[in-house]
């Protein structure tokens, strides 16, 4: 089907980032997997072409258009391409939000320049040793004193966190309040106590730094809490609603990219004289891949729509990030299966995209908080 939200304008922008993967992307990613870290050349690129801080006012080297449609676009290509090294998304569609919607004039003049520019990388430090999907849990405390804070605690699986000249972190400020505690603060790479870890080998996704991030009596400058103290919470719930469509949008992408590949291999591999997408079981595998993939992308188009008008509820961006990770964990796998042997071997693309597509249904909040997000709506 015909997608219908986009306008000239926006297809235009799509054929720009298609030529910038090609140039900047595609030709480095395997070493990037080797490394296990992107290059900052590739960030600087970005901000040069204009790919980093859309939204973020022109005053401060932004776009200056708020059209979440442009981010949408970038994270399309960059998963069509399988480019999932340069953690764009996270730096755009999630902390971006938080920079430009809770910075004061003087943290936006400091920190939004860079930021856009690709020479600040961003990061966000949620997740602890011991507390993942529970956030009220995290043991990170932040402890004033005169016009600073006292930072000290752990972070751990977080994207970006090699690189990340600005780190957004989620810590307790007032431990006896509970989820009213909690506060943000931008921790600026070079201060004094900010130690990064290792860079964690995970089962994909090789090209993307993520990383253990420790802090040790980290005097934090009162100027860089993130909008008020105590409203960290909500800032967060406020924002996991686009982190979720960024997430589930982009896993689409990748199972549409797999069933276009495997489509075509089922067409030119041939088993007992025939290709085998003649055989009928195949043939309704792929008739299955084909519909589940068509009906998610109406619900994912709409969501996308009613995240631009400020309507998308949390209920119906935990549906869309639920269901589109399932579905592209359950595609890939099917679509293994039929390349058979050579599903196997990483040299094909549809072998790695099973190795990065199993996180999906994990970070951004795992299927079952997804679930349990839905459930509450339902007033059971």
């Amino acid at each position: 089907m015909r997608r219908e939200i986009f306008t000239a304008e926006h297809e235009a922008f799509r054929d720009m980032v298609r030529s910038f993967i090609e140039k900047e992307v595609t030709p480095h990613h395997e070493q990037w997997e080797k490394d296990g870290v992107v290059s900052r050349d590739v960030w600087l690129a970005a901000g040069r072409q204009g790919l980093l801080g859309i939204d973020i006012p022109e005053e401060y080297g932004g776009g200056g258009d708020p059209d979440y449609r442009y981010y949408l676009i970038l994270n399309e290509e960059m998963a069509r391409a399988g480019g999932h090294g340069p953690g764009f998304a996270v730096h755009n569609d999630i902390n971006g939000v938080y920079l430009n919607r809770l910075s004061n004039d003087e943290q936006k003049r400091r920190w939004l320049p860079g930021y856009c520019s690709g020479e600040l990388i961003t990061a966000i430090a949620m997740t602890e040793p011991a507390a993942g999907s529970d956030l009220q849990g995290i043991k990170t405390t932040a402890v004033k004193d005169g016009d600073e804070y006292v930072l000290n605690g752990s972070k751990t699986f977080i994207s970006n966190g090699i690189l990340a000249d600005l780190v957004i972190v989620v810590a307790k400020t007032d431990p006896s309040a509970g989820a009213k505690g909690v506060s943000l603060l931008v921790v600026e790479r070079g201060m004094a106590g900010f130690e990064r870890g290792r860079n964690l080998d995970k089962v994909g996704m090789h090209a993307q730094d993520t990383a253990e991030l420790f802090f040790t009596d980290v005097r934090v400058p009162a100027a860089n809490l993130l909008g008020q103290e105590g409203m960290g919470f909500i800032y967060l719930m406020q924002n996991l609603a686009r982190e979720r469509l960024s997430i589930g949008a982009t896993a689409l992408t990748g199972a549409e990219t797999a069933f276009e590949q495997t489509l075509e291999y089922c067409k030119t591999r041939e088993a007992f004289g025939r290709p085998i997408g003649k055989f009928q079981h195949n043939r309704f595998t792929l008739a299955e891949m084909k519909t589940e993939i068509t009906v998610a992308r109406a619900f994912t188009d709409q969501c996308i729509l009613a995240d631009n008008a400020g309507e998308l509820s949390p209920e119906d961006a935990a549906m869309l990030k639920y269901w589109n990770t399932e579905l592209c964990k359950s595609v890939v796998d099917r679509c293994v299966q039929l390349y058979g042997g050579y599903g196997y071997m990483t040299e094909y693309p549809i072998a790695k995209a099973y190795q990065d597509v199993r996180i999906q249904t994990i970070f951004g909040g795992t299927t079952e908080i997804m679930k349990e997000i839905i459930g509450r709506s339902l007033g059971v």
